[in-house]
């Protein structure tokens, strides 16, 4: 067996896609020796099926989604190994059925009443457009019958699975679990206006909300153009994901409203003051403006802006762009942390995780290579051979330095210890519509309306709501008819 392994990860190829001036773009093969790789995963009961034995070689996994992440990179990227472990040992193939983001939902409809089907689409962030009501409707299956959570290779993945879980059933195959939102910042800034670094702040366990606010009424500045927070996602940073209290929480009894929540009214109270106090950027009444037209970080290098919060892919960047709108790099400006915990909670930092993985079609015609797939990219999430590769091109590419690289492993141990996820994917309109509200209409709002005023506005519209979808899930595990429109 571990020889089979170390063949197949012997013949893999790793593709990095580079420039060639203004023309072509050409890729470089690189042969890669990961025997030892092997012999570690193995004994850790991680390994791959042999290729003459494992269902779903040599077959076609139909693909469907508003982006091709098998095939369409960029230039300074290296390209997903697991894909290569599935075409080039195992005789797979990948076809790309285009949608766009708008048309998806329709279209996945309209495929699957057509007899089309594909295999897979992506499992999204948060659980949109997948997760629950689209399984409950029909859309997907479960995956149980093909992977098996408490099997080494999955088992950091179980807890992030049981966000997908219908009674006994789920319905994701995640391979990758990643941290989503966090609070990246320029040093330099920081230290201009006398604040404490938050990396210290974070390693002596004081980066608190408490300390943040501090910061922001010192530094803001509407006059001067000057104010502490951008972005969308501070809202949700703030109430949600640093206090691990989602607005709808999900549990073995269901879904429930968790707006009473005393550690989720002191953070929206506290949203409540900042933009009362002017901390967000907004532009004269529209409080839905962000500066720049909401780019990434706008602000911060030119010491506009202290915190944008967001997650990785904002500042994930070529070395140019980071140095262009964070800061300088490569003279150790940039830097990022956890989101602050709240001195009222329990202690601990929290983030919420980004889940990456597929959803599994009803009637998919080649369940197995769609399963065979994400084992593939499983199995070269946890290759130490990719994970040394993945922090080569951090510290080469994008000129991350040791700081930077342990935030990155920490933080994504943060999520895989203490996994929290979203519960506001799919869900109904009219549970939709009462959370939305609740989430932005704070910030956005102007704080025309304090918490306590919320509250009391969509209280009984979120209890309702929650239990009517309690029920229907209900219905649906005992009786296992799709629920209608």
């Amino acid at each position: 067996m571990k020889k089979v392994i170390a063949l197949a990860l012997a013949l893999l190829m790793i593709v990095a896609l580079v420039g060639c001036g203004k023309g072509r773009r050409e890729p470089i093969q690189l042969t890669l020796s990961t025997e030892d790789s092997a012999a570690i995963l193995a004994a850790a009961g991680i390994h791959l099926p042999p290729a003459e034995e494992a269902k779903g070689a040599n077959s076609e996994v139909k693909w469907f989604c508003w982006y091709d992440e098998f095939q369409n990179y960029d230039e300074d990227e290296i390209v997903s190994t697991g894909y290569f472990t599935f075409t080039d040992f195992y005789g797979g193939h990948i076809k790309y059925m285009e949608t766009t983001y708008e048309d998806f939902t329709t279209e996945l409809a309209q495929l699957i009443l057509g007899g089309d089907p594909p295999d897979i689409t992506p499992t999204g962030i948060s659980q949109i457009m997948v997760f629950p009501m689209p399984c409950m409707k029909g859309t997907y299956q479960a995956i149980d019958n093909w992977i098996d959570y408490d099997d080494p290779l999955w088992a950091d993945m179980k807890d992030a699975s049981e966000f997908f879980a219908l009674g006994d059933k789920h319905y994701a195959i995640i391979y990758d679990l990643t941290f989503k939102d966090v609070c990246p910042y320029n040093k330099r800034v920081i230290e201009d206006y006398g604040f404490e670094d938050p990396y210290e702040l974070y390693q002596n366990d004081e980066w608190t909300w408490d300390v943040v606010y501090e910061m922001a009424s010192e530094f803001s500045d509407g006059d001067s153009d000057r104010y502490a927070f951008d972005g969308w996602y501070v809202p949700m940073c703030i109430a949600e994901e640093s206090t691990g209290r989602y607005l709808i929480g999900k549990d073995e009894m269901g879904y429930y409203s968790n707006i009473d929540d005393p550690v989720i009214e002191r953070a929206e109270d506290m949203i409540y003051e900042m933009v009362k106090n002017d901390y967000f950027y907004h532009e004269g009444n529209d409080y839905w403006a962000n500066r720049n037209e909401a780019q990434y970080g706008a602000g911060v290098k030119d010491g506009l802006c202290l915190f944008w919060m967001c997650d990785i892919s904002g500042f994930r960047l070529p070395v140019d762009e980071v140095q262009s709108i964070w800061g300088d790099i490569a003279n150790d400006e940039f830097m990022f942390v956890p989101l602050p915990r709240h001195a009222d909670g329990d202690g601990n930092y929290y983030l919420s995780a980004n889940p990456t993985g597929y959803m599994l079609v009803n009637d998919a015609p080649n369940p197995d290579g769609a399963v065979l797939l994400a084992m593939c990219m499983r199995f070269k999430i946890v290759d130490p051979t990719v994970i040394q590769i993945d922090e080569k091109q951090l510290r080469e590419i994008y000129m991350w330095n040791d700081d930077l690289l342990d935030m990155y492993d920490h933080c994504n141990e943060l999520v895989i210890e203490n996994t929290r996820l979203f519960n506001t994917g799919a869900i109904p309109d009219n549970l939709r519509s009462a959370y939305d509200h609740l989430d932005w209409d704070i910030r956005r709002g102007g704080a025309a309306s304090t918490w306590a005023q919320l509250k009391e506005k969509y209280r009984d519209q979120m209890d309702y709501f929650c239990q009517q979808l309690n029920d229907e899930i209900d219905q649906f595990i005992a009786t296992g008819v799709p629920v209608e429109e």
